[in-house]
């Protein structure tokens, strides 16, 4: 008989071990979809690696890519460590570029680059108290997070899509093109966020706020007792409560600061790139999702979240730079899929090992006979 046990500990080259294998186990399934369909897997991602990050202007871009993907990382890694499931990460996102678009377009022009303070505020407030909601209602009437912030989810891409092409919000340009063509007006130039440059590599603003959260979150969760109280509710929330622990808060608390990163997102993404709401991007782009994957692929560690994104952002770049009738369709969403099935299998092995309890009987009665013989 076979069963799981638990680690006491886990060993430090099975922590380090287990993302690589999980990034060689889904490239080796990768090729074998690739050979299976005819396609030449050395020449495909070859060409992956080649827009992703070596060809010309390909880390820039990449940069960008993982920049959404480094707050909704944060915001899955945030939460999951206490072992409460927060999938609304997509909704907060969202609704964190509502509230950011709002203040691009009505301080942009009066408050100049200090609307883009404003902006990060707003929108880690919206996307705070977006994720709050979840975080009430699982501490209190102990509903499931994750149907919950599903559905919210979706609350949040039907009012950003209602903002744009059911309505004459502020968020609407009204004049010229936007009278036929529904589409998001700009912010103010003077409210977009600044790129720096290392090289010949551009690097937005969001990317370093995110890089700068990652490390506060990361001394956070491992030298505060905010993150002892986290770790210890999500490992054993009986004895957390009997150690005085006031875990419906600490639920509440935790999701509003998951809530928050997934927030700062959205606004990174209109200060950044968009530039104004755009409903219809967004929801193609699925942030919120690819978020699970880069957590789940960095263990929950914010540092290590950043590089993942930073991955994923090439795999994603490339993939649309490669669109087209001689690359397979779907390949990138494969290989994140393929990613977060082996990240997901190789934690249980972290966690776990496996024991067989039939040696382990064979050995006892072995021992007892020897001795039984002297």
């Amino acid at each position: 008989m076979i069963r799981l046990e638990r680690r006491v500990e886990t060993p430090r080259w099975l922590a380090l071990g287990v993302p690589v294998i999980s990034i060689i186990s889904s490239v080796v399934a990768g090729s074998l979809l690739l050979v299976a369909t005819g396609k030449d897997p050395i020449d495909t991602f070859s060409r992956i690696v080649e827009r992703g990050f070596t060809s010309d202007g390909a880390m820039s871009a990449t940069m960008i890519a993982a920049t959404p993907l480094l707050f909704c990382g944060l915001c899955a890694a945030a939460a999951f460590r206490m072992g409460v499931f927060n999938i609304g990460g997509e909704g907060q996102f969202i609704v964190g570029a509502i509230a950011a678009a709002w203040v691009g377009l009505q301080t942009g022009e009066a408050l100049g680059p200090g609307a883009i303070a404003l902006m990060v505020v707003f929108g880690a407030a919206a996307g705070a108290a977006w994720a709050a909601i979840v975080g009430a209602l699982k501490a209190w009437f102990n509903t499931n997070e994750i149907i919950v912030s599903l559905m919210l989810n979706y609350i949040a891409t039907n009012l950003a899509y209602y903002l744009i092409f059911n309505s004459e919000s502020t968020w609407r340009l009204l004049e010229g093109s936007g009278k036929q063509f529904p589409q998001g007006r700009k912010i103010h130039a003077d409210a977009w966020w600044p790129f720096s440059h290392i090289g010949s590599v551009d690097i937005p603003f969001g990317f370093w706020l995110g890089v700068v959260l990652a490390v506060v979150t990361w001394v956070l969760y491992r030298k505060t007792r905010y993150g002892f109280e986290v770790d210890v509710i999500g490992e054993a929330p009986r004895a957390a409560r009997y150690a005085g622990m006031r875990t419906k808060r600490k639920v509440v608390a935790v999701m509003a600061l998951s809530g928050a990163f997934a927030g700062i997102g959205g606004a990174a993404d209109v200060g950044d790139v968009r530039h104004m709401l755009d409903p219809k991007g967004l929801s193609a782009a699925g942030y919120g999702y690819t978020g699970i994957v880069v957590a789940a692929l960095a263990r929950l560690n914010p540092i290590a979240v950043v590089f993942v994104a930073i991955l994923l952002g090439g795999l994603n770049n490339a993939g649309r730079a490669l669109q087209g009738p001689d690359f397979p369709a779907g390949l990138v969403g494969t290989l994140q899929g393929l990613i977060l099935f082996f990240s997901l299998g190789g934690e249980v092995l972290a966690r776990y090992r496996i024991r067989n309890l039939g040696r382990a009987r064979a050995a006892v009665a072995g021992a007892m006979g020897d001795g039984g013989d002297e």
